[in-house]
């Protein structure tokens, strides 16, 4: 089976065995915002081509191409949802060669009925399923980090923070902006952000700080991103984490891990992270679960 993670700015592509593993690989900046005029049949066949030609004959894609920008929308699937849940749930797509089946988005409400939604985030969940257990709480920080609670073996429910966004956005369109150099994160500009984060007061008090900081020298210029991020990832942490910590899964890309994994000690509670193959596994694990009509590729 092929089992394709494509999302908004990103292509990846892993041809898998029987079992699970991953066989090959490859990837490309082609997300479905760069596929021109929406010839999402055409990148698939640029991409893995040659696989369908030995014979692969079956097609999984999970991610932003089943979105409303995409190929086909696939419908949103409700939480509580594990992988047999969302393999029955699977979109059939027009395609000549193979059997493409997208996986669908989950959505969940808050307490208070205000929707949430995720599409590709679910794949990776269930890629480490197992290794988080029955019940656990899991992270996967990026732009619209989700924090997901598992129980009895499947996707409960989660929320959605908007840290990595708002990092962006006020990094590049803000007068904070105006007051910072690029280059890698500082550890300590980071773990200073994430102590301010733990004061009293709210994250928009907070947030005027990092200029005051800067206008009377007790922040510098190449340090100031860093502590931003600290401060947004520390706030974040800190809403999401239940009463007493625990541990919390990360999953997701290794340098963004290891920053969230900081916030997550700061706050009490146990990092584990997982590696960056979850979607690979969920596609999987789902592909399995799946009615294909077509046979398995030769062996």
């Amino acid at each position: 089976m092929i089992g394709v993670d494509w999302g908004t700015s990103s292509f990846r592509a892993f041809r898998l065995g029987a079992d699970g593993r991953v066989l090959a690989r490859r990837a490309a900046p082609r997300g479905i915002l760069a596929v021109e005029d929406a010839r999402f049949a055409e990148e698939l066949l640029r991409q893995t081509g040659d696989w369908i030609a030995e014979g692969e004959s079956r097609v999984l894609m999970a991610g932003m191409i089943g979105s409303r920008q995409g190929w086909l929308e696939a419908p949103y699937l409700r939480c509580p949802a594990g992988a047999a849940e969302i393999a029955g749930a699977l979109v059939r797509v027009p395609f000549e060669g193979a059997e493409v089946l997208l996986v669908p988005g989950l959505t969940d409400t808050d307490a208070a009925g205000t929707p949430e939604v995720m599409r590709g985030e679910e794949t990776q969940l269930v890629g480490v399923l197992d290794e988080i257990g029955a019940d656990g709480l899991a992270c996967l920080p990026g732009s619209h980090s989700k924090w997901a609670r598992i129980a009895v073996g499947r996707i409960d429910g989660y929320a959605t923070y908007l840290s990595g966004e708002a990092f962006a956005a006020l990094r590049g369109h803000t007068i904070l902006g105006r007051m910072m150099k690029d280059g890698p994160t500082d550890p300590a500009a980071f773990d200073r952000g994430l102590a301010r984060a733990a004061d009293p007061g709210h994250l928009l008090h907070h947030l005027f700080g990092v200029r005051t900081l800067g206008l009377f020298g007790q922040l510098t210029e190449a340090d100031s991103a860093s502590y931003l991020s600290g401060l947004l990832i520390g706030h974040e942490v800190r809403a999401a984490l239940p009463p007493g910590g625990g541990a919390v899964h990360l999953i997701g890309a290794a340098a963004l891990c290891a920053l969230y994994a900081r916030a997550v000690a700061a706050s009490g509670a146990t990092a584990v992270t997982h590696d960056e193959d979850a979607a690979a596994r969920g596609l999987a694990r789902i592909g399995k679960n799946a009615a294909w009509t077509t046979p398995t590729r030769p062996t």
